[in-house]
Parts: C-alpha cells; sequence; structure tokens
C-alpha cells in the first residue's frame, strides 16, 4: 500500500533556499515506494492571511482557496514540514496554513526537515510541536536537522547533504511509515470502535 505523503516548504521570502533542501529530500524519498508525494510549496498555493469567518472544526468554508487547501490535506495520509528558523521560531506562513483547516490534520504523523545556523532549525521544530499536537498530529522525534546548511550548497546552487543528514533522513522516513500505517488504521476504524 502506498501513503500519500506532502512535503510542506514552509518559507516563501525571496532568495530561499527551502526548495533546494526539499529537493535533495525528495531523491531520498524516491527510494521509498511505500510513498506517493506531493510537494506543496507555500509561496506557490500563495494562502491569505486567514480569511474566513467560521470556526475551522465546522468546515463551512467561505473561500475557494480554503476548499483546495482542505481537500489537499484531507487527501494525505502523512507530512513532511522543510522549515528554516526565523528568531527561535517558524515561518508565519507555516502557522497560518495550519490554522485554516482543523479536521483535516487530525490523526496524520508529521515529520521535520529544519535547517539553520548553529541550531540547525531544531528551534523552529520544538516551536511546531505545539501546534501539530494541538491539531491532533504526531510529531515524530526523528527529524533532519542541517547546521549551517549554506555549507551544502555547491556552486551549482545545489543542496548536497552529507552521509549523516542521508541516515538521518532514511531513518526518520522509516519511522513515519510505521505512524503512517498505524494511524491510517486509527482513522479507518468506525467511529463507534474509537469511543
Amino acid at each position: 500500500m502506498k501513503y500519500k505523503l506532502k512535503v510542506i516548504i514552509g518559507s516563501t521570502r525571496p532568495g530561499r533556499k527551502g526548495p533546494l533542501v526539499a529537493r535533495w529530500f525528495l531523491d531520498i524519498v524516491k527510494q521509498f515506494h511505500d510513498f506517493e508525494v506531493e510537494v506543496l510549496d507555500l509561496k506557490e498555493i500563495n494562502l491569505p492571511f486567514l480569511d474566513e469567518a467560521e470556526h475551522p472544526r465546522l468546515q463551512n468554508y467561505a473561500n475557494e482557496h480554503t476548499k483546495k487547501w482542505s481537500k489537499v490535506i484531507s487527501d494525505a495520509d502523512a507530512f513532511v514540514v522543510v522549515t528554516p528558523e526565523y528568531n527561535f521560531g517558524y515561518p508565519a506562513t507555516l502557522k497560518n496554513a495550519f490554522d485554516y483547516l482543523y479536521a483535516e490534520w487530525q490523526e496524520k504523523p508529521m515529520a521535520f526537515v529544519s535547517y539553520g545556523g548553529v541550531s540547525a532549525g531544531t528551534r523552529a521544530v520544538q516551536a511546531l510541536k505545539l501546534p501539530v499536537t494541538t491539531l491532533g498530529m504526531m510529531p515524530l522525534p526523528q527529524a533532519v536537522n542541517i547546521p549551517f546548511f549554506t555549507q551544502f550548497i555547491n556552486n551549482d546552487g545545489v543542496f548536497e547533504g552529507n552521509e549523516s543528514l542521508e541516515k538521518s533522513a532514511k531513518l526518520m522516513l522509516k519511522k513515519l511509515i510505521s505512524w503512517a500505517e498505524a494511524l491510517k488504521g486509527m482513522r479507518d476504524k468506525p467511529l463507534s470502535e474509537k469511543l
């Protein structure tokens, strides 16, 4: 069985490096035939700041961009967020994307590929775990944390991770498969069995 993995690129600013990191990560994901992958680049999706009048738990969406976002996230079995660290936190675009929806995120695993300076984006990941768990997702402890990430970008502008980063990515993806399987089984149970 293939699990629908959505890789979310969180940075939207000009000159961002998230797509370079994501491209490297996606080459590793291709080695795992358990996933059917879709990249969700928040810059291309271009969600406005949350503009729905009703609480997302009601799923009574007024705007077409919300309806599209809902469909894409509902369809997922697992997520990987590729994020930089901004001022000990994550980009506002990520929080905005989370806040649009509620039920669509529930009972799905989320893993993280973070990049930054000395902290390798780990503070951004720690901060992300609060909204992620509040939305009912399972944040994986296994992650890919890339310190001083510019050292891995070659003269052609291609991100080339080292053996340690690749090992971290493969371990994380193996765990993500296990969680995707477990949580899909949980989501597929009839409501009467969940109570």
